[in-house]
């Protein structure tokens, strides 16, 4: 297995949508194994197939702090069954080197997916925590959307953007966020 190449903002790749898998076979296995060493390589909290140019719907996350051990989740063909409330928090990607804008997201997700075995699982994220937005930011790379697409404020994006000699934030690619509860 091997660190990867993780595709940069601007890569039409990066918005295509992705394809199932239909056998957690070998190879899937071993874009699991590239995917976690690629993550970890580059310090991320994570990375989906996408992002090495791999169109299927595989994901790979760890939201482990510096100082507790490893724990990688995979999740292959993953779908959100359930979402509620309402959260910002400042996100960045791999695939956008040092670029960070507030990104409003779900604050509780459900959801089901394979584990790296071809086994189901079903996992709930609550409370606006890390786990819960990285597998959202994580999913919509599976969905060829990308964390700017739900900024905040697409003004401030396109600033940071241009600091880092990206291109702006495509209007006709924002997406509504979820409604604050209560508000």
């Amino acid at each position: 297995m091997a660190v990867k190449r993780v595709l940069q903002y601007g890569e039409k790749s990066l918005r295509e949508p992705s394809k199932e898998v239909h056998k957690v076979s070998k190879k899937i296995q071993e874009l699991v194994q590239d995917l976690l060493e690629t993550m970890y390589a580059k310090n991320g909290v994570g990375l989906a197939a996408p992002q090495i140019g791999v169109n299927l719907r595989v994901f790979v996350i760890d939201v482990s702090k510096n100082d507790e051990p490893l724990n990688p989740m995979v999740f292959i063909n993953p779908k959100i069954i359930k979402k509620t409330g309402a959260t910002v928090a400042q996100e960045g990607c791999i695939s956008f080197p040092e670029a960070y804008t507030d990104v409003k997201r779900y604050a509780n997700v459900m959801v089901k997916a394979l584990d790296k075995h071809g086994r189901p699982f079903v996992l709930e994220a609550k409370d606006g925590e890390l786990l819960s937005r990285a597998i959202q930011h994580e999913n919509d790379h599976l969905d060829g959307i990308l964390f700017i697409d739900h900024c905040v404020n697409r003004f401030e994006a396109d600033k940071v953007l241009a600091e880092h000699n990206l291109p702006p934030v495509d209007p006709e690619l924002l997406i509504d966020g979820p409604e604050s509860e209560g508000k």
